[in-house]
């Protein structure tokens, strides 16, 4: 049976304003010291790889893994960026993502967009850096530090992330700490774990057919015409595969059925494509295809835009 993916990141109201705000702040200040340091450190091969990695990303969180409990995962993708593109050029690909998510396909608020890139584009991408670079130096640059660095990074990016939720949302007063936390926590450690497995396979498929890729977020890695031709191409095979995502609601939406706020969402202010089925096609598994693969290119075109625009500003 065909399913289309849920909506998964935090919805309107269950954050509150000053809350919101304060997580709109930090957020800009720091997607902005970021899109300094890319136009210093990107270099002009590694623009396109920025902007198939966003897509192929997008693509892929729309594929939602079954877990336990009847509840579902995600991949968030924030440590794959990490370890191929380093930090900064990741809190950009991980804003592409989930700031299209928002606007275009109603996934996650806008009153709390700011919380939600909080979370996965600078949370997910700090905690990812941080574990993978000890890891991957404990190692001394053996193998096992590129595949073990790759799993702890890709699980406690998801785990740390889902913490800060748990946090905010405390914060906010929509559910106490001493719910919240370990609520989030427990669910989503478990979805770490297909995190980490995701994340491995990925880097073993480069490990195998591209290794110069896997250079721990070093600028000098080079990629090619047929590099990022090659990604665009999975990516929007991941899109065209989106119908088959579990049914099940994701991580943060079955807590807040379990413990009683999600009847606090509040409605998005408008509707581009909802749910990631486009409007005006009846069949809905061709619905979904055709939304995943019209945001997948819109990811990559924003993706790219921002890096090519950030090296020609700093080339000028």
């Amino acid at each position: 049976m065909l399913f289309s993916p849920m909506p998964m990141h935090i919805p309107d109201g269950f954050l509150s304003t000053a809350v919101s705000i304060f997580l709109w702040i930090v957020s800009i200040l720091i997607i902005a010291y970021s899109l300094k340091r890319v136009g210093n450190e990107l270099g002009e091969r590694q623009v396109p790889f920025m902007g198939v990695l966003a897509a192929a990303i997008f693509a892929a969180q729309m594929l939602n893994f079954t877990v336990v409990g009847g509840t579902s995962g995600h991949l968030l993708g924030a440590a794959l960026a990490t370890i191929l593109l380093g930090p900064w050029a990741a809190i950009i690909v991980m804003t592409s993502v989930v700031a299209i998510q928002a606007l275009i396909f109603q996934d996650g608020g806008l009153v709390v967009l700011g919380a939600n890139l909080f979370n996965m584009a600078i949370v997910g991408v700090a905690v990812a850096y941080m574990v993978y670079r000890t890891l991957y130096r404990l190692s001394g640059g053996k193998q096992w530090g590129i595949f073990v660095g790759g799993f702890v990074a890709a699980w406690a990016s998801i785990e740390l992330a889902a913490l800060a939720c748990a946090l905010q949302l405390a914060a906010s007063g929509t559910s106490p700490a001493d719910v919240a936390v370990p609520a989030m926590g427990g669910i989503h450690a478990l979805i770490g774990i297909g995190e980490g497995l995701i994340t491995v396979g990925a880097l073993a498929f480069l490990y195998a057919t591209r290794r110069d890729l896997l250079t721990a977020g070093e600028s000098s890695a080079t990629q090619g015409k047929v590099v990022w031709g090659v990604g665009l191409a999975i990516a929007l095979l991941l899109a065209v595969l989106s119908p088959l995502a579990s049914a099940y609601p994701d991580g943060l939406e079955w807590v807040a059925e379990e413990h009683g706020f999600i009847e606090t969402a509040r409605a998005p202010f408008y509707e581009i494509i909802p749910d990631y089925v486009f409007p005006g096609v009846s069949n809905e598994a061709l619905a979904t295809i055709i939304a995943g693969v019209v945001g997948t290119l819109i990811v990559f075109g924003v993706a790219l835009a921002i890096g090519y625009a950030r090296r020609k500003r700093q080339e000028a």
